[in-house]
């Protein structure tokens, strides 16, 4: 390191790698978000849903979600405090799309610390293509395609939190840490498991304070703080987990916890991601607790590796592998010299964490890039616009996922599939969107009046397969 904290080579100059693996990948995932929006991709209702919290945070408000049910507290959802910081960015610049982009941006900050000490540990050439297989990787990728979600705030955490570990700075490595339980309540346990791994490396007070600091919040969040917040008065995720008769029919039980199939290939992707060396290192037990509550859950999305769960995972799996694989040693006598056999370890576990990179490609944002399709607006953007015109800015509307997180920002915007709604004053349908599982509602005022009995609605806008019904009964 500089005097200045600035990253240094070994001859002196400053390393530029990481500054230009963090650069393409901020603007690689920026442009991904921008051309998602153009393309009017919703993978889910999830981006409206952080938009909405956004929203809230930037008016000074508690994050009341509307779109999860009537004066729903996100914060009785998942425990993502850290999510405030989006408030102020969001008051700015009041739209979806920037979740899109500071997204981006947090993927490209945590790929800058892992790049330095890869270049740093493994030289240039392999140093910088870790750096780019940690980007390209399939968690990460995985995350921006699904777009916006709270785990986005861990990535940059944990980078300089791993990188500060394997350089054993102790301290350093505990403050980048403890901050990622603000981002997701089951993320405690992932920081638990870290300050054991530093405790049994050497670090016999960081390591366990802040493992006692990640139990202690993953306690508190999910059974005081969730609870209190939750309508019901529950956490809402624990009655998806199985966990079977472990006593009784305990092969049974690890049976269903590693079938089926998709839960082998989600574990066999992130050794691969771990160059397979990185199954060495005590740092990828940190990865148990979240594959665990993947694979106990009986959501199916929660098994596989195309979604963004895997995302915390990609910092684990690059510090895994360097702390495998080591520092570059200086050669002697020995035959072959231990610098050779370095490179041939190093250029193996590069290749494995390429392997899996090219094995999940298609499909994924930056293989879509390569196609001409990608770059075009969606030939419904007119329409679309057409229904944001229709709806009145402080109208309540509700809509399918189709245009959902676009309603947020000038509406009170409700999901069509929420129960309990009240009546709204606009309901908007997207009969080729995905909500509808090929079977939308043929007339959107018919649909609204049988949602709302009691109600009446008419037509005011059908075009590009969008229907726009607005309230008329003077409620």
């Amino acid at each position: 390191m500089s005097p200045a904290g600035g990253v240094v080579g070994r001859t002196g100059g400053r390393l530029w790698q990481p500054w230009a693996v963090a650069g393409v990948a901020g603007v690689l995932y920026v442009v991904v978000g921008v051309l998602q929006w153009r393309r009017l991709e919703v993978p889910s209702w999830d981006l409206a849903i952080f938009t909405q919290l956004a929203k809230a945070y930037g008016s000074f408000s508690a994050p009341i979600v509307p779109i999860k049910g009537d004066g729903f507290n996100l914060l009785g959802d998942h425990f993502h405090p850290i999510l405030v910081l989006l408030g102020p960015v969001y008051a700015l610049f009041p739209s979806g799309l920037t979740l899109l982009v500071v997204q981006a941006l947090l993927v490209a900050v945590s790929a800058w610390p892992l790049t330095a000490l890869a270049v740093r540990r493994l030289g240039p050439v392999p140093g910088t293509v870790l750096g780019a297989l940690y980007v390209l990787s399939y968690g990460i990728q995985g995350a921006v395609r699904t777009q916006f979600h709270e785990v986005a705030f861990a990535l940059p955490l944990l980078a300089f939190g791993l990188c500060a570990f394997l350089e054993r700075r102790w301290r350093a490595a505990a403050l980048w840490l403890a901050p990622v339980v603000f981002v997701k309540e089951d993320l405690g346990l992932l920081v638990a498991v870290l300050g054991l791994v530093m405790w049994w490396r050497g670090a016999r007070r960081a390591g366990p304070g802040l493992a006692l600091w990640g139990a202690a919040w993953f306690a508190l969040a999910t059974a005081v703080i969730l609870p209190a917040l939750n309508p019901r008065g529950q956490y809402d995720y624990a009655d998806r987990l199985t966990v079977g008769d472990v006593l009784g029919d305990p092969l049974g039980t690890l049976a269903a916890v590693l079938g089926p199939g998709e839960k082998v290939v989600t574990v066999l992707l992130l050794v691969a991601a771990a160059g397979v060396l990185g199954v060495r290192s005590p740092i990828l037990l940190a990865a148990l607790p979240t594959l665990a509550w993947r694979f106990l859950g009986d959501v199916p999305f929660y098994w596989t590796w195309g979604w963004h769960y895997d995302a915390v995972l990609m910092p684990l799996a690059v510090a895994a592998m360097l702390d495998a694989l080591g520092p570059r040693p200086v050669d002697d006598a020995a035959d072959p010299p231990p610098a050779v056999v370095h490179r041939r370890r190093t250029a193996l576990a590069l290749g494995a964490a390429g392997l899996g990179v090219l094995l999940t490609a298609p499909g994924l944002p930056v293989a879509d890039l390569l196609h001409g399709e990608t770059w075009r607006p969606s030939p419904r953007a007119e329409a679309a616009r057409a229904v944001l015109d229709t709806v009145p800015d402080g109208a309540t509307v509700a809509s399918d996922i189709g245009l959902l997180a676009r309603l947020v920002p000038t509406t009170t915007a409700l999901w069509s599939g929420t129960p309990d709604n009240p009546a709204p004053d606009y309901y908007v349908i997207d009969q080729e969107g995905s909500t509808w599982g090929g079977s939308p509602p043929p007339d959107a005022a018919a649909h609204a009046e049988l949602k709302h009995p009691g109600t009446d609605y008419e037509i005011v806008l059908d075009t590009g397969g969008y229907q726009v019904a607005r309230r008329v009964d003077g409620g």
